[in-house]
């Protein structure tokens, strides 16, 4: 089954839900008025929204993830990947990197990731 489509506002009410879940309704309600300015009435439609998808689980008013934080950012990498360059991981890499500076300890973990990747794929 794919990961359900988070939006943009949806994922900043989920970055706070998987930071604190699980937790009741209300008390969510208040951290996202506090860090979204959102009303009680938009966190409760959002909640009933993402549970409609499947995102997240509403139960007696205790609220969980049903799809974790790094799942969802796979998705996103995947949708970013297919729309804007064809699918290809190079192409993108090559547009991610081509505008920023790395010091010697960012390469050396993507070097890393790199081997690991090709030990895996052997």
């Amino acid at each position: 089954m794919s990961t359900p489509k988070i939006f943009e506002s949806e994922y900043r009410f989920c970055k706070i839900l998987w930071k604190n879940e699980p937790i009741k309704s209300g008390e969510l309600a208040k951290i996202c008025f506090e860090e979204l300015g959102w009303k009680k009435t938009t966190t409760y439609t959002v909640i009933k929204r993402l549970e409609e998808r499947g995102v997240l689980a509403n139960e007696n008013t205790v609220v969980r993830a049903l799809v974790k934080e790094d799942e969802a950012q796979v998705a996103e990498i995947d949708e970013l990947l297919d729309s804007k360059f064809g699918g290809s991981c190079p192409d993108f890499l090559a547009a991610f990197t081509r505008s920023r500076k790395f010091n010697e300890e960012d390469l050396d973990k993507m070097m890393k990731m790199i081997e690991e990747i090709r030990n895996r794929e052997a």
